[in-house]
């Protein structure tokens, strides 16, 4: 046996040792209380220019809804003016819509009520990464999704402190019928976590079937008078709304669920070159989609999304955690907070193939910006790899352990009496030292945010415990949390009826589209 086997052998300790200091750590929030001031990039009269932009773009240009003659008839029947499938909006009109009935914050609701969620003021709720057909691991490389890899996700997600959402299609699994997995996707988030989820965006039935769902667990008055579903409805930019987002907004919107109405924007294809340019697009898409919204059921809850990244001009791909979509992104919180709805934005976004040092910095850009900015539910905090393409089981352990440094950030700065901790300065005087002062020894468990994938030994500890990168580490935690997982109870006469339901539901679905 050579030394480095020998090594490797003996650092078994380690993995206890790093969940020691995890059980260190405070109690578990079902989501973040913002303490510190929002970033503020434009002054009061930079944004109400853009507003007017925007406004313009509403009343002159107009947006498209294809597909959806109900849509084009509730917008006319407000005072819209329709020509074809283009809709040219007054001025003022959607946003007096919008300030009229949306909520400015509200409560989405878990089956366990200690991890229901509030959306929306200065609170901060951090979801997984949404969408990516394929998923990469170290031992197994980059493969197409499967429902193992979505059970897998959710379970993970249902395990990480800093992450308070179970989010939506956190991979996409392939491996079963598109027609059928919505089915499966719900009944994994509900079965496996008892945090709060979103439903199916990809047909009107299945955005109903989601709805039904969670009539199953929460009963069908409780939905109907309150939240218990986050729908993802994205513009298709520039200026479009297509049948398919339409037909899920209205069904989530009837249910009184809430909706993201998120224009989905890269840079210099789907939007001007220019950051003031794409606010304005930004702005105007969001307000025609949150009204659509409002008309459907007037109070519905709405959160004015955005997914802004630029693209190379060179080659043409999409490009993250670059300094344009961050002054994007700051820009947009404060006019989403001039409206009155919470606000969506993205976290860990890279574009990085692996979970290697681009895709830490382009990841911690995107992410500690959108806290700064004021971000209500941040979307793709954990696991976002290749520009959304692929979920990686070692990044989103790397980003689940930032998000719980995001949490540790926005809450401040304590200045409570203990946190002044005057009387350990009293007790220690000069020269000496604070480690076996009281106030260390009665603070010193939960004093910092304490990373469960970061090494700060020293080298010698660290070639003793197997000489492993951030990666490899992330991959023995991932492995061990999965391992170790138990999934919150479950009534089992729900369980049943979920069951029952599915069965049925797939039986009268076909397998293709």
């Amino acid at each position: 046996m050579n030394a480095r086997a020998s090594r490797r052998r003996r650092s078994g300790g380690r993995s206890a040792r790093q969940a020691l200091r995890l059980v260190a750590r405070a109690p578990e929030a079902p989501f973040i209380e913002r303490q510190i001031p929002y970033y503020e990039l434009l002054d009061d009269g930079a944004l109400a220019l853009i507003e007017e932009n925007a406004e313009t773009i509403l009343e002159d240009i107009g947006i498209e809804f294809r597909g959806d003659p109900g849509a084009l008839e509730s917008f006319r029947g407000a005072g819209a003016d329709i020509d074809h499938e283009r809709v040219r909006f007054p001025r003022g009109m959607c946003r007096s819509i919008i300030q009229a009935s949306a909520p400015r914050e509200f409560t989405q609701h878990a089956r366990n009520p200690e991890r229901s969620v509030v959306i929306g003021g200065n609170r901060t709720v951090l979801a997984p990464a949404y969408g990516p057909p394929f998923v990469r691991c170290l031992d197994k490389g980059r493969r197409y999704a499967t429902i193992e890899d979505f059970r897998n996700f959710v379970k993970l997600t249902a395990a990480s402190p800093g992450l308070h959402h179970s989010g939506g299609t956190v991979c996409e699994p392939v491996d079963l019928p598109v027609t059928k997995r919505h089915l499966d996707m719900v009944y994994t988030h509900i079965k496996y976590s008892d945090k709060p989820f979103m439903g199916s965006v990809t047909h009107p039935d299945r955005a109903q079937d989601s709805v039904d769902m969670a009539k199953v667990v929460f009963g069908e008055a409780f939905v109907d008078a309150n939240t218990v579903i986050t729908s993802l409805i994205n513009a298709n930019s520039p200026m479009t709304y297509d049948a398919t987002m339409l037909g899920a907004a209205r069904v989530y919107a009837r249910n009184n669920q809430a909706t993201v109405i998120s224009p989905f924007i890269l840079a210099g294809a789907m939007s001007p070159v220019t950051i003031a340019g794409t606010l304005a697009q930004i702005l105007a898409e969001a307000l025609a989609g949150m009204t659509f919204v409002q008309l459907v059921r007037p109070g519905a809850p709405v959160i004015f999304g955005t997914f802004s990244s630029s693209i190379s001009m060179q080659s043409g791909a999409p490009t993250f955690g670059s300094p344009e979509p961050t002054l994007v992104l700051y820009a947009a919180a404060a006019l989403a907070r001039r409206l009155g709805v919470p606000f969506r934005s993205g976290g860990g976004l890279c574009a990085s193939k692996i979970a290697d040092a681009q895709a830490a910095y382009e990841s911690a850009n995107t992410l500690q910006a959108a806290a700064l900015a004021g971000v209500n539910f941040m979307l793709h905090a954990a696991g976002w790899l290749e520009g959304g393409l692929a979920m990686g089981y070692e990044k989103f352990v790397m980003d689940a352990d930032q998000a719980g440094m995001i949490g540790a950030l926005l809450k401040g700065v304590d200045l409570s009496e203990n946190g002044m901790a005057m009387d350990a300065i009293r007790e220690v005087g000069p020269g000496s030292h604070f480690l076996g002062a009281a106030h260390t020894q009665a603070n010193f468990e939960q004093a910092f945010y304490r990373s469960n994938v970061a090494d700060n030994n020293s080298f010698e500890q660290w070639r003793e415990d197997g000489e492993l990168d951030a990666a490899q580490r992330a991959n023995r935690i991932w492995k061990e949390t999965l391992a170790n997982y138990e999934p919150p109870p479950l009534d089992e006469a729900t369980d049943d009826a979920l069951k029952a339901f599915m069965d049925r539901r797939k039986s009268e679905l076909p397998d293709k589209e």
